[in-house]
């Protein structure tokens, strides 16, 4: 193996790299490190294990989620980053998967759940009903993204019966979403109007 300067981002970037080519079940130390071309041990300078890197591929997936946001109420901007971070999701081979995983075990760093949070507080909410609220729409969000992923990568490889393929549904992905979006959107608005009367 090459003695080369390994530096974290290298290591992130390759491993974004396997993730797309490969998926999320084929991104292994040992595949990146080859990749890499270093010693497996190499990769623990900077990640104690393969759960912290996961933890960092996730935040780079969702570094868009930090970006600001167009003005609008507060619907318009939470609609908004429902759509960014499921972008964010279907960027990536797996994305959705490996995100969920690593906010299942609170590796990622990303504020984007926290951004969601902040803009039902703004609308009304009490602190503990916008934290509930926010991972409810993450939740909601991660879910029919890894169902859309799973369906996409199942029709590709042939895996589904011509009648169950995504390409002869009804509605789109986009539009399926949009519908549950609006779902949750309406019942923030019950909830915040309830209060008024």
């Amino acid at each position: 193996m090459a003695n080369v300067q390994l530096h974290r981002a290298d290591v992130i970037d390759g491993a974004v790299a396997i993730l797309d080519q490969y998926g999320l079940a084929d991104l292994t130390m040992r595949r990146l490190a080859t990749s890499l071309n270093v010693q497996p041990g190499a990769l623990y300078w900077h990640f104690a294990n393969k759960q912290a890197l996961l933890g960092a591929v996730a935040d780079r997936i969702l570094e868009p989620m930090e970006q600001p946001l167009e003005s609008g109420d507060w619907t318009t901007q939470l609609g908004l980053l429902a759509h960014r971070l499921r972008e964010c999701l279907l960027a990536y081979r797996d994305g959705a998967e490996l995100v969920s995983s690593t906010y299942a075990s609170r590796l990622t760093t990303s504020k984007g759940r926290e951004r969601m949070a902040g803009n039902l507080i703004r609308a009304g909410m009490t602190r503990e009903e916008a934290d509930l609220a926010a991972y409810t729409l993450l939740y909601y969000v991660l879910g029919e993204v890894v169902d859309e992923q799973s369906r996409m990568q199942m029709d590709s490889a042939g895996a589904l019966p011509e009648e169950s393929s995504p390409l002869y549904e009804n509605t789109t992905a986009t539009e399926r979403f949009d519908f549950g979006l609006q779902l949750f959107l309406g019942g923030v608005r019950h909830l915040l109007g309830a209060r008024v009367r």
